[in-house]
């Protein structure tokens, strides 16, 4: 059983992954699944990361390919960006996530979603951002 954030998590990504492969807007695609009934309804935390993704994204995207060694972020697995903007912003901008659970949750869910590869690239990009995030959070 998927506890709520992970659920939560696993939501932002479906949605962030949608409006990507589309062409949308993430909070066109945001609204759109709020209110449709067939479709698992997005919690309270999942919309926050959708949001704090879309508000953030230059700032997150400037950090992937930073410290995103050998990738540009267009060249990611779309999975794997749309978790690394995730896990970023949860690492510097959601004060009550701490930041190794931001990390694992991350990687737990590239084990199952992604590539083989994933979860220690996962792991390695957002553990360099985790070690410079005490100063990221002052300019933020």
């Amino acid at each position: 059983m998927l506890r709520a954030r992970t659920k939560a998590r696993k939501r932002a990504l479906d949605i962030l992954f949608e409006s990507e492969a589309r062409g949308d807007d993430p909070l066109a695609v945001l609204v759109a699944r709020r209110e449709t009934d067939d479709a698992p309804p997005v919690s309270e935390y999942a919309g926050m990361l959708v949001e704090g993704v879309v508000a953030h994204r230059d700032r997150i995207d400037q950090l992937l390919a930073e410290h995103a060694e050998g990738w540009t972020v267009a060249r990611m697995p779309a999975v794997d960006r749309a978790l690394l903007r995730i896990g970023v912003f949860e690492l510097l901008w959601v004060d009550e996530i701490d930041d190794p659970v931001a990390i694992t949750e991350a990687v737990e869910l590239a084990r199952t979603l992604s590539t083989d590869d994933s979860p220690r690239f996962l792991n390695g990009v957002l553990g360099r951002i985790a070690d410079i995030a005490p100063q990221l959070r002052t300019t933020r």
